[in-house]
């Protein structure tokens, strides 16, 4: 804890938004080859993000009346649901980046070009700002509302800033590996937190988010092998045993 802020809530925090955000934009810049711009994408995910953010703002103002103690066990289990549903998305992120690339792709008519553009735009906007929103409430309703804002704050400014600088590379960003690490810290904060709330004498305090973590890694990145070795083991046509 440091003048108020907790960075490991700041790391979280920043993490969960960096995973969302960066395909909200990847997203962006990928339908920029319809129009050859990305004013109408860029619209759609800003009113996506900010219809949900608006439903969060009055969302979060409710959450933080319920007393702490409750609050500990109800944002382990909002987390080990978000992390079992961060892990379903990164074993598809995985299976994604061994998949060839699908030829002969039919390309949107020019008219619907822009349609699809915004309604693509607002639509990931929406939807990967509920996911960052459904753990950084429950974060922040356990009152380190400061610290989850400012990991967020800084995960925006950097993507921001990203996608000034990289502009097309931005598309080929590859989420697995943060989407790894996304999903074990989210393990390792929801074991720690209702260890909290069951009284577990934690031993080093916060610090015990780090073997938490190392631990959720490896368990983590175990599974993702398991299934991805019997999707090799199918695609070679062998059942398994």
């Amino acid at each position: 804890m440091y003048a108020g802020l907790n960075l490991a809530t700041v790391v979280l925090a920043f993490l969960i938004v960096i995973v969302e955000m960066t395909e909200v934009v990847a997203l962006i810049f990928a339908l920029q080859g319809e129009t050859g711009t990305l004013r109408h994408g860029a619209a759609g995910a800003i009113a996506g993000v900010t219809v949900i953010g608006a439903i969060t703002v009055v969302a979060g103002a409710l959450i933080l009346a319920i007393p702490s103690q409750y609050l500990l066990v109800g944002s382990g289990i909002v987390l080990v649901a978000f992390g079992v549903f961060l892990f379903r998305s990164t074993l598809r992120s995985y299976r994604r980046a061994r998949a060839p690339t699908p030829a002969g792709t039919v390309a949107a008519s020019p008219r619907n070009a822009r349609t699809l553009q915004f309604s693509g735009g607002f639509t990931v906007g929406a939807v990967e700002t509920t996911e960052a929103a459904i753990v950084l409430l429950p974060i922040a309703a356990t009152g380190q509302g400061s610290s989850a804002v400012l990991g967020a704050a800084l995960a925006g400014v950097l993507l921001i800033g990203l996608a000034v600088v990289l502009h097309e590379r931005i598309r080929r960003i590859k989420v697995p590996w943060l989407k790894l690490g996304a999903t074990s810290l989210l393990f390792a904060f929801a074991t720690f937190w209702l260890g909290e709330a069951a009284r577990v004498p934690w031993p080093w305090g916060d610090a015990m988010l780090i073997p938490l973590f190392l631990a959720a890694l490896v368990l983590v990145r175990a599974t993702l092998e398991i299934f991805l070795r019997s999707d090799d083991l199918r695609a070679r046509g062998s059942p398994a045993a």
